[in-house]
């Protein structure tokens, strides 16, 4: 029988965060060793929870099917998801892709977000032929080459406002990215989107602590996991006396509370992929590509 991969068994989060949220380090990079290291993270939900028991929810909100609605509010709840997702990666592949300047790739990204909606380009996708980060990047290619077409820069249609986005931010992240070689361009989309994952996953799990009255156990995953998870020193991150002693809690607090702001980081990712997806298969297959396992639940993880 194939178990699922433990975080307990495996390398801290703390090391995935260094590749996969901070600006790269390294130049190319190499889907089989990303897929390694990606494999640290748990997907065995508690027993009760929903990924555990495997079926998909007819009741799940989903971010592709909102993008379709007539309803315009969930249509901006749906872009909200998607920018949270891909704005970045969009962003950054055709400034490398296309080697295009900022400005230029600020206008083509804000174009992009703006058709994937008002043009329903979602409605040509098929989840069982491609993935959704595949297709999004192949409608970018199409955006770019047709502006070329135009010979000029289209503006956004309907003179909707732009979105607000930090392009200054992501801008600093390429410019430390420095690759000793020209990296492949689909892995380093993919490699994007999951440093997008992360983050909101990261975010989403600091606004839930905090709002249950959680802050210090946050605080006990981000000190020991992420914050020391620096270029300059990979190695050294506070033991758990250390984080105790600094957070007034005992070191038997500080294991229970690494070990249940990790299980709701994983709730948290698996919930935010789940939005991202149509169906239960979309589901699993996206879940496998990010954290190297099967959901719990599926057939596969029990083979």
């Amino acid at each position: 029988m194939r178990q699922a991969l433990t975080l307990q068994r495996l390398s801290p989060l703390r090391q995935e965060w260094i590749r996969c949220t901070l600006p790269f380090r390294s130049g190319v990079v190499h889907s089989e060793k990303d897929a390694a290291r990606l494999r640290q993270y748990s997907v065995d939900g508690s027993p009760n929870s929903e990924a555990s028991r495997g079926g998909f929810p007819l009741t799940r909100w989903s971010a592709i099917l909102a993008a379709r609605s007539g309803d315009s509010s969930e249509r901006s709840r749906a872009l909200d998801t998607l920018l949270a997702a891909y704005w970045k990666p969009i962003y950054k592949y055709i400034r490398l892709r296309w080697s295009k300047s900022p400005e230029d790739a600020q206008d083509l990204t804000q174009d992009f977000f703006f058709r994937l909606l008002d043009k329903d380009w979602l409605g040509s996708f098929d989840p069982r032929r491609a993935r959704l980060r595949t297709f999004l990047r192949a409608c970018a290619d199409n955006l770019v080459s047709n502006h070329h077409r135009a010979g000029q820069r289209q503006k956004r249609g309907g003179g909707s406002p732009p979105l607000s986005l930090d392009f200054a931010a992501a801008d600093g992240e390429l410019s430390r990215l420095q690759p000793s070689a020209p990296p492949e361009m689909d892995e380093f989309f993919d490699r994007e989107w999951a440093r997008s994952v992360f983050t909101v996953g990261v975010e989403r799990l600091r606004a839930e602590l905090t709002a249950r009255g959680k802050s210090v156990c946050f605080q006990v995953f981000e000190r020991y996991d992420l914050q020391d998870a620096l270029p300059d020193a990979p190695d050294r991150r506070p033991s758990y006396q250390d984080l105790a002693r600094d957070l007034r809690i005992s070191p038997t607090d500080v294991t229970n509370f690494l070990a249940a702001a990790r299980r709701d980081f994983r709730r948290i990712v698996l919930d935010f992929i789940r939005e991202m997806t149509s169906s239960d298969e979309e589901f699993r297959r996206e879940a496998r590509a990010l954290l190297g396992a099967d959901p719990p639940g599926s057939a596969e993880a029990h083979e």
